[in-house]
């Protein structure tokens, strides 16, 4: 990949404190995090442009939703900072071919939370160790920000305890074309990313939307290991998920298993009703678990994002 260039892009100005979900004034703790929510808005209409402004309401609805069901999985670990940013629709990205997606999260989604980045860096880090995290549309930008940014900001990159890319695949290929990234091996390495994708047993390989025919590394996070050795749903610390109404989440234990499919580069979950999840799933296909990628597993998240940190700190 080339160097994002973010000059005359118009990106976003973060130095006024309306652009950020989660700017902490007085920050506490002695980690930060840096979140990237997933995609929370698509064109009702066609002629709607496919970039969603700063101020678009239904983005920023969405963003403090999935801040609320997914970012605290880190609060325990860092202070939170979460930029707003412009959105690509999903019907924008997901059919493309690898390159094309790259080129439409560039021009736009990538621009601003590399220029978000940028500014937390310069004004509220303070050289404090920090870990990454986002999903979906936020996990794909934030593969831009760790390609581009990181190449040439190795002393930032240093202080990165790790990158939790969940709910996009991320490919050898990724991983062969930039040398100066790690994927993690186990519960304790830091400045490695942590990724995977989930989906039900019964899915027919190539039609999971999201991750199509991209075979993404994984590291199973109830477990961490990265071979097929199963870990039960009793194994879990618990899941993160929402009542009959979906209006209120709470802790629910002995919930969603994991096993790796090495041969897919998927995370199987067989312990959840595909037909349940189905119901609040969003529209996303029967047994395509992505809008709760980071739900199932909320638990084990929290526990190794304080876990990374301490080693890191030591």
């Amino acid at each position: 990949m080339n160097q994002m260039n973010i000059e005359n892009t118009g990106v976003t100005d973060y130095s006024n404190p309306r652009h950020w979900l989660s700017l902490p004034v007085h920050p506490s703790k002695p980690i930060d995090v840096f979140y990237v929510y997933p995609t929370v808005w698509k064109k009702v209409n066609p002629a709607e442009p496919d970039y969603c402004s700063i101020y678009h309401a239904s983005m920023l609805q969405g963003a403090a939703l999935a801040f609320n069901h997914q970012a605290t999985a880190f609060e325990t670990a860092g202070n939170i900072y979460a930029p707003f940013y412009r959105q690509a629709d999903g019907a924008c990205t997901l059919p493309l071919t690898e390159d094309q997606r790259w080129e439409v999260l560039r021009k736009v989604p990538a621009a601003d939370v590399t220029a978000a980045f940028d500014y937390y860096i310069r004004h509220c880090n303070n050289g404090r160790p920090y870990i990454i995290a986002g999903h979906s549309q936020g996990a794909s930008v934030i593969m831009l920000l760790l390609s581009e940014y990181m190449a040439t900001h190795p002393d930032v990159y240093s202080r990165m305890i790790a990158a939790y890319v969940i709910g996009y695949p991320v490919t050898a290929e990724f991983m062969d074309a930039n040398k100066h990234l790690r994927f993690a091996e186990g519960p304790d390495d830091t400045g490695v990313i942590i990724s995977y994708n989930t989906q039900s047993p019964n899915v027919v390989p190539g039609t999971n939307i999201v991750v199509a025919n991209n075979i993404g590394l994984v590291i199973n996070p109830i477990n961490w290991k990265r071979d097929e050795t199963p870990a039960q749903a009793t194994e879990s610390l618990g899941s993160y998920m929402p009542d009959s109404t979906l209006a209120c989440f709470g802790k629910v234990l002995d919930f969603a298993d994991a096993r790796i499919d090495l041969a897919h580069g998927v995370i199987i979950c067989s312990s959840v009703s595909d037909t349940a999840i189905y119901a609040i799933s969003g529209g996303l296909d029967l047994g395509v678990y992505h809008i709760y990628d980071i739900n199932f597993y909320y638990f084990n998240l929290r526990e190794n994002a304080v876990n990374r940190s301490n080693k890191f700190l030591q």
